[in-house]
């Protein structure tokens, strides 16, 4: 789907929609995101025109705060779109060797090997496509940055376009909650369908709606793991957080029940700084 402007209908001065989508409305495709996916030799094949309000915001939030859907939410209420550095490198898997720019082949190398992408690596991707970052649609900047290192290079990046963080929405669930969350999830061994024993459970217990496989819950869901993985990722993120809020733009957002009273939150939270 290619870019699109957002409604002007329902909007106020500060250009945030005041509707809220529902999950339904996630069934649509996303935009279009050629320079972001597969680098400045494929520009997006429309360039959003007259948004009343382009926002620049970056997304964190650990797993299971539901960080994935709020972007997608996000996208379609501000018209923005969303950069997933995550996206690049699934993108990059399917691109010829000679699609890929160095910096996506050399990240290629270090997944094919199983290990982590550099930060040296991930901020040449990035370089490769700061005119993204001048979008008049603005973004969503998801995975990245994950570091200090990352997040001072994004302001220096952000600085040389003429442009700035509008917000650091940080997604924030108690620990006991991300547990529930996660560890109720099960997965179809067959097709990989998800499911949750109390959220979306199968019509019958234990097996896939859509094929009959047998339902499981993965070894990274159990609840010591996801204990693990959390406290992990507050280690690794405090200095970020840290970082945006002696800035001023870290924007910490209580992940609620349902998506839509998360998202009615953050719409909120960005209305205030106008």
């Amino acid at each position: 789907m290619k870019c699109k402007e957002p409604s002007q209908k329902n909007q106020k001065s500060t250009g945030v929609a005041q509707a809220v989508p529902s999950t339904e409305q996630l069934t649509q495709p996303n935009r279009d995101r050629s320079a972001w996916l597969k680098g400045p030799a494929f520009p997006c094949e429309m360039i959003p025109q007259n948004v009343a309000r382009p926002w620049r915001l970056v997304l964190l939030g650990a797993p299971g705060v539901g960080k994935g859907t709020q972007a997608q939410l996000l996208t379609q209420q501000l018209g923005a779109c969303h950069l997933s550095t995550g996206d690049i490198f699934r993108t990059a898997k399917s691109l010829g060797e000679s699609e890929r720019s160095p910096a996506m082949s050399a990240a290629m190398d270090y997944m094919r090997r199983g290990d982590l992408v550099p930060d040296a690596t991930v901020l040449q991707v990035l370089r490769e496509r700061v005119n993204c970052l001048r979008c008049r649609g603005g973004f969503l900047l998801d995975g990245f940055p994950r570091t200090v290192a990352q997040a001072e290079a994004l302001q220096a990046a952000l600085q040389e376009q003429n442009v700035a963080l509008d917000a650091v929405l940080d997604f924030e669930l108690p620990i006991d909650e991300v547990v529930a969350r996660l560890s109720g999830r099960r997965t179809c061994e067959a097709c990989k369908a998800v499911y949750h024993v109390t959220g979306l459970p199968p019509k019958k217990q234990g097996v896939c709606d859509q094929c009959g496989g047998s339902l499981v819950q993965r070894e990274d869901d159990r609840p010591e793991s996801v204990r693990v993985r959390m406290e992990v990722y507050e280690k690794s993120t405090a200095p970020l957080t840290d970082f945006y809020r002696r800035l001023g733009v870290l924007v910490p957002i209580r992940a609620q029940s349902t998506p839509e009273a998360t998202l009615a939150l953050t719409m909120g939270a960005l209305r205030s700084r106008g």
